[in-house]
């Protein structure tokens, strides 16, 4: 007898959450430091609201910070614990940092965290386990059912790259200028099963013809082998976007978050065809994103018209101010969205601190910086005006 389909659990409205991976920093150096056990264990004698894990390697951390109803709430409380977490590094003196990529780190120099699955995927996937010492930000936006979250993955399809230039912090990898905004995902994409969800929209249906079997044959183990872009997460009753580096500072990966449940809101109420022939173009838009950030090239695959990525941006923006009914914060929201699509990302301003200084270490200084920093700097609102 066939076994029930793996359930997916129902969630209210479009609520929020996020996973931010860190980078530990050794104050000497600027390298990475191999700290994480360390850290951890410090932490866990604090009273921080957050889940702190390990991840794949000693030199990285992942903070995850409950679920929200709004952005602005998810923003104060990622400040709260980004304070807490700053001090706990002081303490241990070491730094704390986003960014999707160390500029200079060798992967060689990596050790596996001491955890059973991590050493599993480190003996199946060799030398790849420890060059994914790469950072970045997952966002959940919750679905009501399973049928819900593989529609919106779907119809997110035309907006990942948004999301990728929007993130970008990643310029700079194993010691070279990279000329990408995003180098992270070149890594992510050597792994199977990356890139995008195959094309179900019915939940049974992808249970049935999609994971079951792929489970049955040992190919994967649970969701978490799957590495897509968008994958749905039914032990939560959410979607995971995953395309995103871990920006410079907290502010912004609030920002990225609150835009995705905007989009998820602005789905509902004024509702978007989308085909599998979307996808024709989508492997090029995901590029032009990792390499020129918010200058690239973007085919809309609706009408296959050519425009500048952060025009798409703004445009979406202007239907989404069209189709929603806008509360105080959703009105911040999409304010501050057209400053982070006018202004410098996160790789643009690494690339110019490099420029000034021409040492590496420099770049891991201003990381950490920005980290410190209580809101979003100035800067990022002079590069708008």
């Amino acid at each position: 007898m066939r076994k029930p389909p793996i359930a997916f659990r129902q969630t209210r409205g479009c609520t929020l959450g996020v996973e931010l991976e860190l980078q530990i920093i050794d104050l000497h150096s600027f390298d990475l430091s191999s700290s994480a056990s360390e850290l951890l264990a410090y932490l866990e004698t604090q009273a921080i609201p957050a889940t702190i894990s390990p991840e794949l390697t000693e030199s990285m951390i992942e903070v995850s910070v409950g679920v929200f109803d709004s952005w602005t709430e998810l923003r104060e409380r990622l400040r709260s614990v980004k304070d807490q977490m700053v001090d706990a590094a002081d303490w241990l003196h070491v730094g704390l940092t986003g960014g999707g990529a160390h500029p200079f780190q060798q992967w060689q120099d990596r050790r596996i965290f001491d955890k059973q699955r991590f050493q599993k995927l480190s003996s199946l996937y060799g030398y790849l386990a420890k060059q994914f010492t790469v950072f970045g930000q997952h966002i959940h936006v919750g679905c009501e059912s399973g049928d819900q979250a593989l529609w919106r993955i779907h119809a997110l399809n035309r907006f990942v790259p948004h999301f990728i230039a929007l993130a970008a912090s990643s310029p700079f990898f194993q010691g070279e200028a990279t000329s990408f905004h995003s180098s992270r995902l070149n890594t992510v994409d050597a792994f199977p099963f990356s890139g995008r969800a195959p094309y179900v929209v019915n939940w049974d249906r992808f249970v049935r013809d999609h994971y079951e079997p792929m489970l049955n044959n040992g190919v994967i183990k649970s969701m978490k082998d799957f590495y897509w872009d968008i994958r749905p997460k039914p032990e939560y009753g959410t979607i995971e976007l995953r395309v995103c580096d871990t920006p410079l500072h907290v502010d912004r990966a609030a920002l990225l978050a609150g835009y995705l449940q905007l989009l998820c809101e602005g789905f509902a109420a004024d509702p978007r065809a989308f085909h599998e022939s979307d996808y024709m173009v989508y492997s090029y838009n995901r590029f032009q994103a990792c390499r020129f950030g918010l200058d690239a090239n973007y085919i809309d695959p609706i009408d296959q018209r050519h425009t500048l990525l952060r025009n798409h941006v703004l445009e979406t923006l202007a239907w989404l101010e069209g189709c929603l009914d806008l509360s105080d914060d959703r009105v911040e929201l999409i304010e501050q969205l057209h400053v982070a699509a006018m202004g410098l990302t996160d790789a643009e301003r690494l690339v110019e601190v490099y420029e000034q200084s021409g040492a590496v270490e420099d770049i891991v200084r201003f990381a950490i910086d920005q980290w410190k920093t209580e809101s979003t700097p100035t800067r990022l609102l002079e590069d708008a005006a």
